[in-house]
This record gives structure tokens, C-alpha cells and sequence, in this order.
């Protein structure tokens, strides 16, 4: 209970210190976003009463207290470029986003077990050196070069997608998922096969171990002792790295959703940035990173129930 008591404290105040940067960071960068909004009419009378109808001739302090409570309460503010509650502006964003964030993730998985167990069975056989060896290179290729070839090759020429095409859920859900396919597809191929490398490593290093040696002696099979005793001692460095996986795949998704011109809530953030739209910007911010914090807050926990070990220390 302490040790969990100690990892809920250090995650609240995580979420804190990022809020304070968040929001901060946005008061020291050059730019006035009201007289972007003015435009062309953007006198100094206008934009002081623009930026008093805002809120944003209030101290800096003010203002984080007020937003920091509002954002606790679920009220994100008003979007400075399209008029209306960001709230209602992430609605159908988000869910994109997620999904193809979801969608990656479930792709490495299903990708790096099974690969990574069969590679670690034939260590060091020539097969083995050669699948590497092809995983070396897909690992040091960005996941938007990767979505870039996808656009040409099956796009372009197979016709498998239309590119731009994007197909909401609310009108196709076939449609839109086949269309998330080879975005996903992109981001996962790269993480998958780090994790193919990790899991591999970690397999074959648990396989010099004593109680291996003692389960051989037991009668069991090398896949026996691959699947019940091996797996379970080397996947602990391999669930921390997913949880940075999980991390790297959202920022990955930010990048993609340009390159496949998905309306994801990673397109809203660029345009955003661009357009100094602050309530935006310091929400979907502040979103990714609680997600972030949550999923390594997940793997900490986790570690207690996978090794006995960690429990006991």
C-alpha cells in the first residue's frame, strides 16, 4: 500500500509540475493571438478589448488558477480560431486519434511476441542472424517514411486506399478502419521491430539462467521451457519498453495523421501551434501527457504482479 501510495503522489504531482510548464510556456513565446484573430483590423483598441473579453489581461497567475480549475472540471475553454468550445472541437478528434494510436499499438503486439519467441527458439542459426539482420533495417527507418512509401506504393499505384480519402467512423466504420490500416501499419512496423530485438535479447539471456538448466532436467521440451518459465522473467524489460512504445506510437500518430491527411487531434495540434491557438494547444498538450503519465504509471504497478521479486523489495 505505501509502495502504491508513493506512485500516486509522485503521478499527481507530474500532472502538476507539466501543467504549470504547459501553461507557462505558452506566456513567454512571442505572439499575441488576438491580433492574429483581428487580422487586417487589428488596432489597439480592438485588441485590448479583445484581449479583456478573454481573459487575457489578467496576471498569469490568475489565469493558470482559473484554467487549471476549469480543466479539472472537464471545461477546456473556447477555441480561439474556430469560435467554439474546444471541448466539442476534440469530440471526433480524438477518437481518431485513438484509434489509430490503438490500432499501432495492437500491431506491434501481435507482430513482436510472436516473431521475437520464434527468433529467441533459433538463436544464433543463420535464419536467425538474416531475420535480424532485415529487422536492423526496419528499425532504422522513420515510421513517416515508411507512411510516405505506403501513400506511393498502395495508394498510388495498387489503389488499395485513396489518399486524403478519409472515411469518418460515423459514416463507414469498414471504411474508416481499412483506411487507418497502413497508417498504423507504418507506425507500428519500426516499434515492432525494437521490440522484436528486445524480447529476443531477453529470451536468449534467460536461457543461460540455472533454472533453465533445471527445467531441462525436469523432461520439459525447449518450447515448454520458452512458453512457461523463460517468457515469464523476460518479458519485465519488455513491458517497460512497451509503455515507451505506447508513448512513442502517440507521437508517431501526430506525425502520420499529416502524411495520410487524417483529421486527427495531432493535425489539430499543428495547425493550432501555428495559429497560436492557446486553449487548444495547452489541451491537447496537456491530454497526451496524462495519457503518457498514466501508461507508465500502469507499468510501475504492474511490475509487483508480474515479478514476485519487485513485490517483496
Amino acid at each position: 500500500m505505501r509502495y502504491l501510495l508513493k506512485k500516486i503522489g509522485i503521478f499527481l504531482l507530474t500532472i502538476f509540475v507539466i501543467s504549470l510548464l504547459v501553461f507557462f510556456a505558452f506566456q513567454i513565446i512571442p505572439g499575441d493571438p488576438t491580433a492574429r484573430m483581428l487580422g487586417t483590423q487589428a488596432t489597439p483598441e480592438r485588441v485590448a478589448a479583445l484581449r479583456e473579453e478573454l481573459g487575457l489581461n489578467k496576471p498569469a497567475a490568475v489565469r493558470y488558477i482559473n484554467w487549471l480549475k476549469d480543466f479539472i472540471k472537464g471545461d477546456f475553454g473556447s477555441s480561439f480560431s474556430y469560435n467554439m468550445p474546444v471541448r466539442d472541437l476534440l469530440k471526433g478528434k480524438l477518437s481518431i486519434t485513438a484509434a489509430l494510436t490503438g490500432m499501432s499499438f495492437l500491431m506491434v503486439l501481435i507482430i513482436s511476441f510472436p516473431i521475437g519467441i520464434i527468433l529467441a527458439n533459433f538463436a544464433h542459426s543463420r535464419s536467425d542472424r538474416i531475420a535480424m539482420a532485415i529487422n536492423q533495417i526496419i528499425m532504422s527507418i522513420p515510421s513517416f517514411f515508411i507512411g510516405i512509401i505506403f501513400t506511393y506504393v498502395f495508394g498510388l499505384i495498387l489503389k488499395l486506399f485513396t489518399p486524403g480519402d478519409f472515411i469518418p467512423h460515423s459514416s463507414d466504420p469498414s471504411k474508416f478502419w481499412s483506411y487507418l490500416f497502413f497508417p498504423a501499419l507504418a507506425i507500428a512496423m519500426p516499434k515492432s521491430a525494437m521490440v522484436i530485438k528486445l524480447l529476443r535479447s531477453s529470451m536468449v539471456n534467460q536461457m543461460s539462467e540455472d533454472y533453465v538448466r533445471t527445467a531441462y532436467s525436469r523432461g520439459n521440451s525447449r518450447w515448454q521451457v520458452l512458453r512457461s518459465h523463460v517468457m515469464r522473467n523476460a518479458i519485465i524489460p519488455v513491458v517497460t519498453f512497451l509503455a515507451v512504445t505506447l508513448v512513442d506510437i502517440i507521437a508517431g500518430s501526430i506525425i502520420i495523421e499529416q502524411v495520410f491527411a487524417i483529421p486527427g487531434m495531432g493535425r489539430l495540434l499543428m495547425t493550432s501551434i501555428i495559429g497560436r491557438d492557446l486553449p487548444v494547444v495547452q489541451t491537447i498538450i496537456m491530454i497526451i501527457s496524462i495519457v503518457v503519465i498514466t501508461v507508465n504509471f500502469i507499468a510501475d504497478i504492474s511490475y509487483k504482479y508480474i515479478d514476485p521479486r519487485i513485490r517483496f523489495h
